[in-house]
């Protein structure tokens, strides 16, 4: 409710006015301690009494470290690198090994097929063969230690 004193119609406005900036005021240097009180004269003739305002330096940004650090990442991918040479190693011992027993085998099997084509020359067919000498034995006769023929 209105105040019985006051009329509205007798309300004045006031429209605020800009103030000028007015020329910056020497800083004094730092001193270490408490902060000095500055003043500083407006246009108007107004004097302002406090303490200057510094601005705070932003927070350094935080590092954030990796979830696993290199130095493990490094030792796990030697550890994989290692076992894969070690069953490459294996498997490569594995392969000589089968690849030694299948030469073996093939040279027994070419003395035993070359052995047996030696024993068929040897005690094959029985014939009379163009160059060669027969000499048959049984008709040879043994007196005393003696060969008669």
């Amino acid at each position: 409710m209105p105040h019985p004193d006051h009329h509205p119609a007798a309300v004045e406005v006031h429209h605020p006015q800009p103030l000028a900036h007015p020329p910056a005021a020497p800083l004094a240097p730092a001193q270490p301690g408490p902060p000095a009180v500055q003043s500083i004269v407006l246009p108007d003739g107004q004097v302002i009494t406090g303490y200057p305002l510094t601005p705070t330096p932003p927070p350094a940004p935080v590092q954030q470290r990796p979830a696993v650090s290199r130095t493990a990442v490094n030792i796990a991918l030697g550890g994989i690198g290692f076992g894969a040479v070690c069953i490459g190693l294996a498997l490569l011992t594995t392969f000589i090994a089968a690849l030694t027993a299948f030469i073996t085998q093939l040279i027994i099997l070419a003395a035993v097929i070359f052995g047996g084509w030696i024993a068929v020359q040897i005690f094959g067919a029985t014939g009379h063969r163009d160059g060669g000498t027969t000499v048959n034995i049984r008709k040879a006769v043994i007196k005393r230690s003696h060969f008669h023929g």
